[in-house]
């Protein structure tokens, strides 16, 4: 999951290389910061980006090229293969937020701007049939597959410019739900609904606050905030139940960081989140 920046053709496990993938002549490839699935292996060179593929990368490209075909500017576009057999997309000029997270990436304004481009994005897939596609793990079908959820709209995996978000990165896990979904998943991020105690600035003691306004920035209808906490926590342990078979296999970043304070933050926060059940539930309706 988390990493920086996205993305074949069809059904099924065979990855093809389209006609006329080429590369460019010799560059830089600079290694790009953040997530951890794909550490050290996501660059930049020139103006693309270079990803590694996955037997689901025919799926993430047909959902990019309807983003770009509708003209949502706030995702990637799905180029190429090159010659070593990555998957090439374009670079979005901006910043993510990585941690330790910068003071402009915790405004109430860059929250604002994240709710609003998930709603761009939902908004963005009408018309778009992704039956036809291999996808990572969805949603629990009882929370609805009415779209594709992004599933990991963290920090890092937001591209900003002047204190705004204005694209989404990193569709690796990006697969069937819902908006209530894909809103509880980072509503939580980025409220953040965790224990304070795992929160070093100043959105400290504002969760219940920023929560709402979240909410409230995305349009999220009443009908889809009920029962508002038993869907965060089933989306946290659904997140987290990833990192567990990632660390299960012994990859090589997921392991250090969940033995090194992952395991227990997770613990603590769905812990934090059944203790304030009512606190949630109440911020989560609409004034």
């Amino acid at each position: 999951m988390m990493t920086v920046m996205q993305g074949l053709t069809n059904r099924g496990n065979q990855v093809s290389v389209p006609p006329g993938s080429i590369d460019e002549p010799d560059e830089l490839e600079v290694p790009l910061p953040g997530g951890l699935t794909n550490a050290g292996l996501v660059v930049r060179k020139g103006a693309t980006v270079r990803r590694p593929m996955r037997a689901t990368s025919p799926a993430t490209h047909a959902l990019l090229r309807h983003l770009e075909a509708v003209g949502f500017e706030g995702a990637p576009r799905f180029l190429r293969v090159d010659k070593r057999g990555r998957e090439v997309q374009s670079y979005i000029p901006g910043e993510a937020a990585i941690a330790p997270l910068p003071a402009w990436a915790v405004t109430d304004e860059a929250m604002v701007s994240v709710a609003q481009l998930i709603r761009r994005f939902h908004d963005a897939q009408a018309g778009f049939d992704p039956s036809p596609y291999s996808w990572p793990l969805a949603a629990p079908e009882r929370f609805g597959h009415t779209l594709i959820s992004h599933n990991d709209p963290c920090p890092d995996n937001v591209v900003f410019r002047e204190g705004r978000a204005v694209a989404l990165i990193d569709f690796d896990l990006a697969s069937p739900g819902s908006r209530r979904w894909d809103v509880a998943c980072a509503a939580r991020l980025w409220s953040p609904l965790n224990d304070p105690a795992d929160v070093a600035d100043e959105r400290r003691g504002r969760a219940m606050q920023r929560l709402r306004l979240f909410l409230d920035a995305y349009g999220l209808p009443a009908r889809e905030r009920e029962d508002f906490v038993d869907l965060v926590i089933v989306a946290y342990q659904w997140c987290y139940a990833q990192v567990r078979r990632q660390v299960a296999q012994g990859h090589q970043s997921f392991v250090p960081y969940w033995v090194a304070g992952g395991a227990a933050r997770a613990d603590r926060g769905v812990a934090w989140i059944e203790e304030h059940r009512g606190r949630i539930e109440s911020a989560a309706r609409p004034t």
